[in-house]
């Protein structure tokens, strides 16, 4: 049977995602001075102002609007309304609401005698999703693997000043042929990026033809049905807050598995780990990751669902897509029994207090070997499931 499944990427001088990595680099501060510093940031950029909202509380002191300008410099705003050093920044955050902390600081499971591990609870009710499957080594979902390494290189050649034209906003995407479930051709490719009045689009869309698509995709997958479409609408010089407006955590399809599975809705950036919306996603992932690379299933979707102040999840559910080499329920049962899904556990398990965050903020959360999520360290334990 034949398919097509495309996902989206974008680089880190989106919008979207300048407020994310503004919102995960006020939490890297954070972490820096205190580990068990509570924060949910959120910002929103817009034409030539930034508001940075949201609560923390921690036994730190951290200058936000530094922080932001800093971000927004590093990512490449130099020049016009929203540059580092031009933009306004509001600042309205406050302590973490009272309410919230007393199921965090003490979950049900603690009150009733548990132990050091039931200590944090869900710092809300929700479902979190995990996935991994076979196609490619990173054990992701070709069409967002391929996305993201474009919007990575349009930000390398645009820093290292190979396409000196290039400014920081841009969008990727990626339609992947299928033959049943094996990937054997990209059918389209479309990639919008900011640039310079001087750039002509027959430039742009030579350039990014050669430096950047053939750079990335395997010429395996390149045939001469494959379709381009290189800054489709012709131009595309005001970019970043200037052109659209920003937020934290609306790019949550981008940040996971580019569409192949579910989505619980919760965003991650500036929320520390004591939020199962960003830390129980990590440890569904490492999940995910390790029973692919285990061989006890070539594709997996986990959720996981909390309710908040309670440590142990309300269910977990597992869908194998019929690639299992057991029963579904019997790899929830595995799951259940392997791996500690409680708050604490998860963030002792991938060592989620420290200063990582703002590395995740750009290019995708998963499939990226620097994180700790995506080791496969626990596959000789659920290798013995297989005998």
């Amino acid at each position: 049977m034949r398919r097509f499944f495309t996902s989206e990427s974008v680089t880190e001088g989106h919008p979207d995602k300048v407020c994310d990595k503004i919102s995960d680099g006020i939490l890297d501060e954070l972490l820096k001075q205190d580990p068990n510093a509570r924060s949910a940031v959120e910002c929103c950029a817009a034409y030539n102002t930034l508001l940075i909202a949201g609560e923390v509380t921690a036994n730190a002191t951290v200058d936000y609007e530094q922080v932001a300008r800093r971000i927004i410099k590093e990512i490449g705003y130099h020049h016009g309304s929203f540059a580092y050093d031009a933009c306004n920044v509001t600042t309205l955050v406050h302590g973490q609401s009272a309410d919230i902390a007393l199921g965090v600081d003490a979950s049900v499971e603690k009150k009733a005698g548990g132990d050091d591990l039931d200590t944090l609870g869900a710092g809300d009710q929700g479902m979190m999703f995990g996935y991994a499957c076979r196609e490619t080594e990173e054990l992701m979902p070709l069409p967002i693997v391929l996305a993201h390494k474009l919007a990575r290189k349009l930000s390398e050649l645009r820093k290292d000043k190979t396409i000196p034209y290039l400014r920081p906003d841009g969008k990727t995407q990626v339609t992947v042929e299928y033959e049943g479930k094996t990937p054997v051709r990209v059918d389209a490719i479309v990639i919008s990026v900011q640039h310079k009045e001087t750039a002509t689009h027959e430039e742009i869309e030579r350039d990014l033809k050669e430096l950047v698509v053939k750079s990335v995709i395997p010429a395996s997958l390149l045939d001469g049905n494959t379709k381009y479409y290189i800054n489709p609408t012709g131009k595309f010089c005001i970019g970043g807050p200037e052109g659209d407006s920003g937020l934290t955590g609306r790019k949550i399809v981008v940040d996971t598995y580019g569409g192949r599975c579910a989505h619980g809705g919760g965003a991650f950036s500036g929320k520390d780990p004591t939020k199962v919306d960003r830390s129980a996603a990590y440890m569904a992932r490492y999940v995910c990751k390790n029973l692919v690379a285990a061989g006890i299933c070539d594709e997996v979707e986990l959720e996981v669902a909390y309710a908040i102040g309670v440590a142990r999840p309300v269910s977990v559910f597992i869908d194998t897509f019929g690639s299992g080499k057991l029963p579904d329920d019997k790899i929830a049962e595995i799951v259940r029994g392997e791996f500690d899904l409680r708050p604490a556990a998860i963030i002792k398990t991938l060592d989620l207090r420290r200063p990582i965050y703002a590395e995740t903020a750009a290019y995708g959360h998963f499939g990226r070997d620097n994180f700790p999520w995506e080791r496969t360290d626990r596959v000789g334990d659920l290798k013995k499931y297989l005998k």
